[in-house]
C-alpha cells in the first residue's frame, strides 16, 4: 500500500503543479482546439465558450504518470518490471499518436484531426507491438505478462494461437481507445470516468498480489505476473487524472486532447490484458463502452434506415441537444461509470468467495 500510496500521490502532485504550467505555455501560444460550429443544416452543441482553451494536456498527465511510477521505484529502490514498462510504452505510444492529431486540430485547425484510417494504422502499430512484447518478458516464476488464454476474472480455457492473440489485444486497445477519445466530448467527463477505472485496477492489482500464486499456490490464487508494479502503474494514472481534473473539470481551462485520451485508454486497456482480466473491461470502462454503441447504433441506424436514434452522437451530446446543463450530465455520467464498476469489481471478488 506504501508504494500504491507515493506513486499516487507524486503523480497527482506533478499533475497539479504542471498542468497550469502547461496552460500558461499553450495560451501564451495560441494553441486551441478547433470547435465544431453549426453549419449547412448539421447543428451542433453550442461549445462557443469553449473557444480558445488550449489543448494537448495529456502531455501534463503522461508526465506525472512517469513521475509517480519512477519516483516510487527510486524512493524504495526497487527494481522496474517489465510488466510495468510495457504499460507505459503503450500509454507513450498512443499518446504520440493522440500528438499528431492534436498537432492537426490546433496548427492546422481541421476539428477532426486525423484521417481515421491514419489514426487506425497508428494505434494498430503500437498495439501490436505491446501485444508481441507482452509474450516475450518472463518474471521471475517464468509468467510472462500477458496470456494467450482469452481471461474474464482469471485466465480461462480459451487459449489462442499467435495471430489471433495479436488481434484480439489490437481489438481490445482499440475499442478502449476510441472509448476515451469519443467520452472526452465535456469538460471533465472522460477524466473523472478514467480516474474511476485506474482505482478499479489499484484494487485489483493489490487484491491480486495478496492471493499470488507465487506465494502461496491455492486453487484459488492469480498468476498474475507482477501485479504490485501493475497496481503501481493504476495508482499513478488515477493520481495523475485526478490532479488534472482539478483544472479541467467545468469550466476547463485545459482539455487533454487526443494526446490524452488515447493514452488513458491504452493504459486501461493494457492494465485488462496484464491483470487477466480482459472481459471484465466491458464493466471497468462501462461508460466508454456506452458512449462507443451510442455512436455505432447513431451511425447503423441513419445507414440502414435513414433514421437517427439520438439528436446528436455520442451519447452525452444527445442529452445537451435535449437541454441537459453540461455539469449535470457529466456528474450523472460519472455515476453510471461507478455503478458499472461496481458491478465490475462485485463480480472479481465474488468469484474469489466462491472459490
Amino acid at each position: 500500500m506504501r508504494l500504491v500510496g507515493i506513486a499516487a500521490a507524486v503523480a497527482a502532485l506533478v499533475s497539479l503543479i504542471g498542468t497550469p504550467l502547461l496552460i500558461r505555455i499553450l495560451a501564451r501560444h495560441g494553441y486551441a482546439q478547433a470547435i465544431r460550429a453549426s453549419a449547412d443544416g448539421i447543428a451542433y452543441p453550442d461549445h462557443e465558450s469553449k473557444r480558445g482553451t488550449p489543448s494537448m494536456g495529456g502531455v501534463a498527465i503522461l508526465i506525472a504518470i512517469l513521475a509517480g511510477y519512477f519516483v516510487t521505484h527510486l524512493v524504495v529502490w526497487r527494481p522496474v518490471t517489465a510488466a510495468g514498462l510495457l504499460i507505459l510504452f503503450l500509454m507513450l505510444g498512443l499518446g504520440l499518436v493522440g500528438v499528431a492529431d492534436d498537432y492537426l486540430k490546433i496548427f492546422k485547425q481541421r476539428s477532426t484531426g486525423l484521417r481515421a484510417r491514419t489514426k487506425i494504422v497508428g494505434q494498430a502499430v503500437v498495439a501490436f507491438a505491446f501485444a508481441y512484447l507482452s509474450l516475450q518478458f518472463t518474471n521471475s516464476d517464468g509468467v510472462t505478462p500477458a496470456s494467450l488464454a482469452v481471461s474474464f476474472l482469471r485466465d480461462t480455457s480459451i487459449v489462442l494461437p499467435i495471430g489471433v492473440f495479436l488481434l484480439w489485444i489490437w481489438f481490445l486497445i482499440t475499442a478502449t481507445t476510441n472509448g476515451v477519445n469519443l467520452t472526452d466530448g465535456l469538460d471533465g467527463l472522460a477524466t473523472g470516468a478514467a480516474f474511476a477505472s485506474f482505482l478499479a485496477y489499484v484494487f485489483i492489482g493489490i487484491w491480486q498480489y495478496g492471493q499470488s500464486c507465487f506465494i502461496e499456490a491455492t486453487s484459488f490464487c492469480y498468476m498474475t505476473a507482477n501485479p504490485i508494479d501493475l497496481s503501481i502503474v493504476a495508482a499513478a494514472a488515477a493520481g495523475a487524472t485526478f490532479g488534472f481534473l482539478w483544472w479541467n473539470t467545468a469550466p476547463a481551462r485545459i482539455f487533454m486532447g487526443d494526446t490524452g485520451s488515447l493514452a488513458l485508454g491504452g493504459g486501461i486497456a493494457g492494465l485488462a490484458v496484464f491483470t487477466r482480466t480482459e472481459l471484465l473491461l466491458p464493466l471497468i470502462a462501462g461508460l466508454f463502452l456506452i458512449t462507443t454503441v451510442s455512436v455505432i447504433l447513431q451511425v447503423g441506424s441513419f445507414k440502414l434506415t435513414g433514421r437517427r436514434i439520438f439528436r446528436m452522437a455520442p451519447l452525452h451530446h444527445h442529452f445537451e441537444m435535449l437541454g441537459w446543463p453540461e455539469i449535470q450530465i457529466v456528474v450523472r455520467f460519472w455515476i453510471v461509470q461507478g455503478l458499472c464498476i461496481g458491478a465490475g469489481l462485485t463480480l472479481f471478488y465474488a468469484e474469489w468467495v466462491s472459490a
